[in-house]
């Protein structure tokens, strides 16, 4: 297994690791910061460095078949670098963190976005340009109004924490999972959840910044009709103001 580290601090974009396994599918760590492909967000992508300097360049980062495989798949052109990444071979993984950061604020934002629309989820996606909710309703949604009440609650400058309960502890409260399509993932006695404070707490395994302060700027930038049962709503975030003009 992988020891994800990104689980406890979404502020890690580097560290040293250890190749444990090679093949087709990519490579595995024994600990990373990359995130994989999952819960509706993005993959993270970056480099492996080698002791000599040479970079390994990761576009895509994804989940094995077994529970704690997190496979670390290169670039196009880059399959002559996985020689060097041997079993055993020490290596820096880096993340590009201005992605990262753009997905952790727009995960922080879907979370808002939650508590505003009290509706379960039926659909999500968090990427590096924009975030999405599928929301299971009928009534009309409001985007200036939910523009103001994001701005609201980032400039509240809520706590933003995680923690573990067990998977009985989600049994006994089910109202805390929001989302129809993507449940927690089970089987290893325990999920996380995040908490932000006197706003919303629900299971989820993504990054999120560390207060919604953080999340800066993010406007509704569209509401659609997908069905007769699903609003749709798209977040990015606010054009830069020229302060010259």
């Amino acid at each position: 297994m992988t020891a994800e580290l990104f689980r406890e601090d979404a502020t890690l974009s580097a560290c040293k690791a250890r190749v444990t396994q090679v093949d087709e599918r990519g490579v595995q760590l024994d600990r990373t910061v990359f995130y994989p492909l999952g819960g509706g967000q993005a993959a993270d992508r970056g480099l492996l460095i080698l002791a000599d300097g040479s970079e390994l360049e990761i576009f895509d980062t994804r989940k094995g078949v077994r529970p704690g495989e997190i496979l670390h798949l290169p670039a196009t052109g880059q399959q002559a670098m996985l020689a060097h990444c041997r079993v055993g071979t020490e290596v820096t993984a880096q993340i590009d963190r201005l992605r990262r950061q753009h997905h952790m604020r727009f995960h922080t934002a879907t979370h808002l976005l939650c508590a505003l629309v009290p509706h379960p989820v039926d659909g999500c996606s968090i990427t590096v340009d924009y975030a999405r909710l599928d929301f299971h309703m009928t009534a009309p949604l409001d985007k200036q109004a939910l523009t103001a009440g994001l701005a609201r609650l980032v400039d509240e400058a809520h706590p933003v924490r995680h923690r573990w309960i067990t998977e009985a502890e989600l049994d006994a409260n089910p109202g805390l999972v929001r989302s129809m399509s993507v449940k927690p993932p089970r089987g290893q006695g325990r999920v996380r959840v995040l908490d932000i404070e006197g706003v919303d707490v629900q299971p989820c395994g993504g990054t999120h910044v560390a207060n919604t302060s953080e999340v800066g700027a993010v406007i509704v930038t569209r509401i659609e009709k997908k069905s007769a049962l699903t609003r749709r709503v798209v977040l990015g975030f606010a054009p830069l103001v020229d302060s010259a003009s």
